[in-house]
């Protein structure tokens, strides 16, 4: 299994995202019971505020199957999201996604 990150930011108005922003938690968190070992989150400034943007960070076996998965997140459906899907190769340090 490899790790891979997807990076996003809102092209949609803050409205527009929310509804949307809902169907993905929901989308994640089904994922998470299933066993996928995938996280998501904001993207904040220096204030601490959420910026514009999220990452997703997730275990596939491969790319195409990372992104076969991506392809299934309402926000990525919903096209109020540009977003990027990149591998990830841990270098130094540990990650445990719980």
């Amino acid at each position: 299994m490899a790790w891979f990150i997807k990076t996003e930011t809102f092209r949609s108005p803050h409205d527009a995202v929310m509804a949307h922003l809902q169907e993905h938690r929901l989308w994640v968190e089904r994922l998470r019971r299933e066993g996928c070992r995938i996280s998501s989150g904001y993207l904040v400034d220096d204030q601490g505020q959420p910026g514009g943007g999220g990452l997703l960070l997730l275990e596939a076996p491969d790319h195409d199957a990372a992104l076969a998965l991506v392809r299934q997140d309402p926000m990525v459906i919903s096209g109020c999201v540009h977003w990027q899907l990149q591998g990830w190769r841990p270098a130094v340090g540990d990650l445990e996604a719980r």
